[in-house]
């Protein structure tokens, strides 16, 4: 699949990939689009995502992995070339850029010009699901028929810090790192505020990905690391549904396809 690299330093072409990428999963109604895969992780129900378990990192490794070959198969249908990828950039949160700017650039609001598709995106849900949502999640997403995630950003200099990152990647068990990233990762989904905020509408926020491939490299990072340690024995063969993936099919990323351009071991 794609090279996963940090979204500020994304090429203007391969900006375009990911936009037009997700343009075009947008428009896919049925299970191979953007809807199906964002309400795998809320609403509508079933809930499938695993949070506050052992399961936090492969599974939501696991979703990034299909996401991101739905964007891949997409683009690739609609520009008629089956050799172009797509690559889940990574929003690292804990850099300066971040701290001075908030928001990765690719996926902020654009004050002219065409919409950028990155800045939010479409919630499906049905009446019932979506009247839910405004009833119980107010400022989650937008108003009328056809709504769009919303965000509510607190101050750039809120987002966890180095010092914080690298806590988690100091963990000697997994466990403890699972418990300790999960942590972090809850803090940032607040940060965003809206639909972010709340699990049953955060995956239709473009940004969601960007964050979880964060957490995901984080994992990755310190599967480098001298500590690193696999999940518990138990938990090797379970399956993480709705994937047909298992816990052991996730621990080896090159097993999956894709790396991340930038390596830090300590």
């Amino acid at each position: 699949m794609g090279l996963r690299k940090n979204a500020e330093n994304l090429t203007p072409s391969e900006l375009v990939d990911l936009r037009e990428a997700f343009e075009a999963l947008y428009q896919i109604d049925d299970d191979r689009g953007y809807g199906f895969f964002a309400g795998i992780h809320g609403l509508p129900l079933p809930v499938y995502c695993e949070h506050g378990t052992a399961l936090f990192l492969p599974w939501h490794r696991a979703y990034l992995y299909h996401v991101e070959r739905a964007l891949t198969a997409a683009l690739r249908r609609a520009r008629g070339d089956e050799t172009v990828e797509v690559g889940l950039p990574w929003w690292d949160w804990s850099s300066a850029v971040s701290q001075d700017r908030g928001l990765p650039t690719p996926f902020r609001s654009t004050a002219d010009g065409p919409t950028n598709p990155l800045s939010a995106g479409p919630v499906v849900l049905g009446p019932d699901d979506l009247q839910l949502v405004r009833e119980n999640l107010p400022g989650a997403i937008s108003e009328g028929a056809d709504p769009v995630t919303l965000r509510d950003p607190e101050e750039p200099a809120e987002l966890p810090r180095d010092p914080t990152v690298q806590r988690a990647l100091r963990a000697t068990t997994f466990t403890d790192f699972s418990r300790i990233l999960e942590s972090i990762h809850n803090g940032v989904h607040g940060w965003v505020g809206g639909a972010m905020s709340a699990a049953p509408t955060a995956a239709f926020d473009p940004v969601f990905w960007a964050h979880h491939s964060m957490i995901d490299r984080l994992w990755y990072l310190w599967q480098l690391s001298p500590r690193n340690g696999d999940p518990p024995a138990r938990l090797l063969d379970r399956a993480l549904p709705p994937f047909p993936t298992t816990v052991r099919e996730t621990l080896d990323i090159s097993s999956l396809g894709y790396e991340y351009a930038a390596q830090v071991i300590g």
